[in-house]
């Protein structure tokens, strides 16, 4: 009897009973925008900021309607004007130069290394032959690059970091939280990012006129004092009425369905990892399988997990691809001429300047992609793993039969 998987790649766990509790109370008292409170109340989202801003040891935080606003508005509040190219990975997703072309940047990409993190000799190149000031380094499926290099690189070149952190809360690298190396890190609450509200985000800081910017393109209302998280008000006195409202607030609702989910974010991040190591002891001593290498420095939350089929024709990985999914294992192939749902690539981006990336297409044609949601169990892993290896096998012997 063949082996087929009978979970769900899309299926996440239920929101907690307290996050649900919280949202009922939310939802009974009817107050769900942020500055809509009551005498001697604190709004769910001021509080939620505090303690997200605690737990990455930022001095600001700003909850927003969505991880690409968060890069938007960090991008604006950071000083971006028209037509400034804005490097950023040439590994990422569609919101990360959707982000950099909204806010009148120019998207420029850094080649990436076999380990899917961007390529730091590439990004030599690029800040001299581009002068660039901005970097949006994206943490692409929650693999950290050598934070260390990268930002003795970018300061010796005048450069403001700002972190797409979405596939890494909870990560750090050498001790140091994921989006606090560069000078604005942004976050995701998307339902496939490590906590969730459906849509929502945040964006760190320690530079108060970056926050108060910030601030007022969320839409403060000349609220501002209200935020626990936010910057001093004196910090506002010369942004305040020069800079415009582009309303993109959170609400009570979302922030009061991701405080109880916060709070259990590390044992959220340890199930995670089992999840991933389970695959990866699975799948490492398969030939035809290469598996990214994780730095001894990283601390990863792994929600996805990837490998690469380097010695299979773009054929046969269209085979595999299908043997896979027939047999319940949903596989993203990011080396597909169309873009398939969260599979598009720097290529399919039609509003970016095209650009060669021979390294990046090399590694991108052989790159497979999967979700790990923690509705999986570590026996859920084994059977994925088992069917990976039959399937893979299945190619290689074709191969053998046709030669």
């Amino acid at each position: 009897m063949v082996l087929k998987f009978t979970g769900s790649f899309t299926q996440q766990e239920a929101i907690p009973e307290k996050a649900i509790q919280a949202a009922i109370a939310v939802m009974r008292h009817g107050r769900l925008h942020r500055y809509n409170v009551v005498a001697g109340e604190t709004a769910e989202t001021v509080l939620l900021e505090k303690e997200f801003a605690d737990s990455c040891d930022a001095k600001y935080c700003l909850a927003v309607a969505s991880g690409g606003y968060a890069l938007t508005t960090a991008l604006r509040a950071s000083g971006i004007q028209k037509n400034d190219i804005v490097l950023t990975n040439a590994f990422t997703l569609a919101p990360v130069p959707g982000a950099i072309q909204g806010a009148g940047g120019r998207p420029v990409f850094v080649e990436i290394t076999k380990n899917l993190v961007m390529d730091l000799d590439d990004l030599k190149k690029k800040i001299k032959s581009t002068n660039a000031k901005f970097l949006m380094l994206s943490h692409m499926r929650g693999h950290l690059v050598d934070m260390e290099a990268l930002i003795s690189i970018t300061n010796e070149a005048g450069i403001k970091v700002i972190e797409d952190c979405a596939h890494t809360m909870g990560a750090n690298w050498n001790g140091i939280p994921s989006g606090r190396s560069g000078v604005v890190g942004c976050f995701s609450t998307q339902t496939f990012k490590h906590i969730n509200s459906g849509e929502g985000g945040f964006l760190v800081t320690d530079d108060a006129e970056i926050m108060a910017k910030a601030t007022m393109l969320s839409g403060s209302y000349m609220l501002y004092e209200s935020h626990l998280a936010g910057a001093p008000v004196e910090a506002f006195e010369n942004v305040r009425l020069d800079t415009p409202n582009c309303s993109g607030r959170m609400d009570n609702l979302r922030a009061a369905i991701l405080r109880p989910q916060l709070a259990d974010l590390s044992i959220q991040a340890e199930r995670w990892n089992k999840r991933y190591r389970a695959l990866e002891i699975g799948l490492n001593q398969v030939e035809d399988i290469s598996l990214t290498s994780r730095p001894s420095k990283e601390y990863f939350v792994a929600s996805s997990f990837q490998f690469c089929l380097p010695k299979f024709t773009q054929n046969q990985i269209k085979d595999f691809v299908l043997g896979c999914d027939l047999r319940g294992v949903q596989l993203k192939w990011f080396g597909a001429s169309i873009p398939v749902g969260f599979t598009s690539k720097h290529d399919s981006w039609r509003y970016v300047d095209k650009q060669n990336l021979p390294e990046t297409d090399k590694i991108l044609s052989v790159l497979l992609d999967m979700r790990i949601p923690l509705t999986f169990s570590l026996e859920d892993c084994d059977t994925i793993c088992q069917i990976i290896k039959e399937e893979v096998k299945k190619i290689t012997s074709y191969q053998v039969l046709e030669s």
